[in-house]
Order: structure tokens, then sequence, then C-alpha cells
């Protein structure tokens, strides 16, 4: 899991918080800002905000003021990196460590959101 928080900081451009929270609600799914709060240890005002900073980044999606759910993971992390190259006038092109976060956290992420593909 570091080694997926450490690319979204270096490819995607997150910061540690932004990352830690993106990564939660992968892992454990949808979650209010209290829960996300209590898990990382952080104000519930502090969680709100940066998973709202979230959203505008392209890694989640919000169900109410308070309650947040990631993106497909492979969705997500493609997203946030074309977001991050436009904000920062680089060329979007393939980038095979963003991919590779889609592609470790997707089974996590169904596991979590299904009832049929738990992991054992």
């Amino acid at each position: 899991m570091k080694q997926i928080e450490d690319t979204l900081i270096s490819e995607i451009r997150l910061s540690k918080i932004q990352a830690k929270i993106f990564l939660q609600i992968v892992m454990d799914g949808k979650m209010n800002s209290k829960e996300i709060a209590k898990k990382l240890e952080i104000t519930e005002k502090m969680a709100s905000e940066i998973s709202n900073q979230l959203i505008k980044l392209g890694g989640l999606i919000d169900y109410t003021e308070t309650e947040f759910e990631a993106l497909h993971p492979r969705f997500a992390s493609v997203n946030m990196y074309r977001r991050m190259c436009e904000r920062e006038n680089l060329e979007f092109k393939k980038n095979n460590l963003v991919d590779n976060i889609g592609i470790a956290l997707e089974n996590s992420y169904d596991d979590v959101r299904t009832k049929y593909n738990k992991r054992k």
C-alpha cells in the first residue's frame, strides 16, 4: 500500500493526506467525513475538505455533502492523472505506473463492493 501511496504522490501529485483518503475509501467503500476522520486521525472538517478536493481531482464522487465513494481505481487513477496533466500543461500519455495503481487496487475495490467477489 505504501508503494501505491507513493505513486499517487509522485505521478498524480496528490498530497500525502489526499492519497491516504483516496486509498481508505477505495479499500473500505463509501464513507462519510466522520468515518474518514476517525480512521485517519484527522478532523472531520479536514476529511470533508480533502474529499471534496478529490472529487475535483477526479478520484471520488459524492453521495451527500459528507458521504464519499471512490470511482473504480482503473478509471480514477487515469482520470486524476489526466487532470494533473491538464493543470500542469503536460502532455497526457500512457503512464504504466498510473495504470498499475488501478490494477493493484481493483480486486480490493471490487471485494468491498460486491458479495460475490470476496477474497479468502
